[in-house]
C-alpha cells in the first residue's frame, strides 16, 4: 500500500487530507467526527475578535457547484477558548488554528490561542494590486508567534508568483490555495429569489466547479516558492488529490465534500488515493509531487496539432466521442468501433477527455 504520510512545516500528517476551515471544523464535536472518519489534520473554523452574523440560508448544493454565504465562526473567541480549543488540541492530528483578519486582531488573538495550536492559518480574502495590507497583517502575525503560519490565498491575485515570494520573504511557512470564488448568484426557480440569505443574494462558489482555478494557483505558486503549497478547492476524489500533487501541492484541504458526504469522505478519498498510486507504480505521494512542472520543462514549444487514435480493443462504441465532435471527424462504424478521419480532425482533443474507457490517445 502506498505511503500517504506528508510533512508540512514540521507537522507530520498520516495522510494529506486536512479539514478546511468551515462548517466541517465549526466545533470540537464536528472535528472529532471528521478525524474519526479519516482526516489527517484540521484547520479550525476561522475566528475573529467578534462572532460572525452569518446570513441564512447560507448553503446550497447544485449538480456542478456549491454556493455559500459562510463567514468566520459564529462563535466568539471566548466560546472557542472555553469550550472548543482544549478538547480539539487533544485530538491525534495536527491542529491548525484559523484566525482573521487585521494586524490588530491577530496580535490580540494569537497569544490567546497559541497554547492550542500546532500552527496558524490566516485568510487573505481578495487581494488587489496593492499587496501591502496583507503583507503588513502577516508581518504582525509573524512577530506574534514562532509557530508555523499558513496563509490562505484568494483567487484573482494579479501576480501570484510575486505574492507567494513576498509572503515567503516575511516568514510564512506554507501557502494554501484557494478560497471560494465569487461573488456569485443562483436563483431558486420556485420562488424567483436568490438561494442565499445575504443582503445582496450573492454567495461564493466552491466544490468541483473551482478545481481548475485552484490547480492553476497551486501550480503557479509551487513553482515560485520553496515553501509548501496546500491545494484547496474541489477535492472530492483520490484522483483530485493526485492531480493536486502533480500540480505541486504538499497536502490538500477538503470542505465542500465533507459537508455533502460527511466524515466518511476522508477515508474514501484516502483509499482512492492509495489505490491510484499502487495501480500506477508509485510508492508515495512524493513520487508524483510536482510531476507536471517537471514534465512541462521538457516541452520545447506549445503543441500545434495533435491527432487522436483509437484502440479498438478498448473501444465500447458508446458514441460519446462522435456525438461531441463538432468537426465530424470521428464516427462509430458498423462494427461498433470508433474511427478517425484525419483530414477532418482539428486536433481539439475533446474526444480524449470524453472517452470513458481510455480507448483514445493523442499523439
Amino acid at each position: 500500500m502506498a505511503n500517504l504520510k506528508v510533512k508540512i512545516a514540521g507537522m507530520e500528517f498520516e495522510n494529506p487530507l486536512i479539514i478546511a476551515a468551515g462548517p466541517p471544523s465549526r466545533n470540537y464535536e464536528t472535528i472529532k467526527r471528521m478525524v474519526e472518519g479519516g482526516a489527517g489534520g484540521v484547520v479550525t473554523k476561522t475566528i475573529s475578535v467578534k462572532a460572525a452574523d452569518v446570513p441564512r440560508p447560507c448553503m446550497a448544493a447544485f449538480k456542478e457547484s456549491f454556493i455559500n454565504t459562510e463567514l468566520w465562526s459564529e462563535h466568539s473567541p471566548e466560546h472557542w477558548l472555553k469550550e472548543e480549543y482544549g478538547k480539539i488540541s487533544a485530538l491525534p492530528v495536527p491542529i491548525i488554528v484559523g484566525l482573521g483578519y487585521t494586524a490588530e486582531e491577530l496580535t490580540e488573538l494569537i497569544p490567546r490561542t497559541e497554547p492550542f495550536a500546532d500552527a496558524f492559518e490566516l485568510s487573505t480574502h481578495y487581494v488587489g494590486r496593492d499587496l501591502t495590507p496583507v503583507l503588513n497583517t502577516v508581518t504582525a502575525a509573524r512577530k506574534a508567534t514562532k509557530k508555523p503560519i499558513i496563509v490562505k490565498v484568494s483567487p484573482g491575485v494579479p501576480d501570484l508568483a510575486e505574492l507567494g515570494k513576498k509572503l515567503e520573504e516575511v516568514g510564512v511557512d506554507a501557502l494554501a490555495a484557494i478560497n471560494s470564488v465569487g461573488p456569485a448568484l443562483r436563483i431558486d426557480l420556485k420562488t424567483g429569489l436568490p438561494y442565499m440569505g445575504s443582503d445582496t443574494g450573492y454567495g461564493w462558489i466552491s466544490g468541483p466547479a473551482i478545481k481548475g482555478i485552484a490547480l492553476r494557483h497551486v501550480f503557479e505558486l509551487s513553482r515560485a516558492v520553496s515553501i509548501p503549497v496546500i491545494g484547496v478547492g474541489g477535492v472530492s476524489s483520490g484522483e483530485d488529490v493526485v492531480e493536486m500533487f502533480m500540480a505541486g501541492a504538499s497536502a490538500v484541504q477538503i470542505c465542500t465534500q465533507a459537508i455533502l458526504e460527511g466524515p466518511k469522505a476522508f477515508k474514501r478519498i484516502a483509499q482512492e488515493t492509495s489505490k491510484w498510486l499502487d495501480e500506477h507504480g508509485y510508492s508515495s505521494l512524493d513520487d508524483i509531487k510536482g510531476l507536471t512542472a517537471k514534465k512541462w520543462s521538457s516541452r520545447k514549444e506549445p503543441l500545434v496539432k495533435v491527432t487522436p487514435s483509437v484502440d479498438e480493443e478498448k473501444c465500447i462504441g458508446c458514441h460519446r466521442c462522435e456525438e461531441s465532435c463538432v468537426y465530424y471527424a470521428i464516427k462509430v462504424g458498423p462494427f461498433g468501433k470508433a474511427g478517425v478521419t484525419p483530414d477532418a480532425c482539428f486536433g481539439c482533443g475533446l474526444c480524449y477527455t470524453r472517452c470513458p474507457v481510455g480507448a483514445i490517445t493523442l499523439s
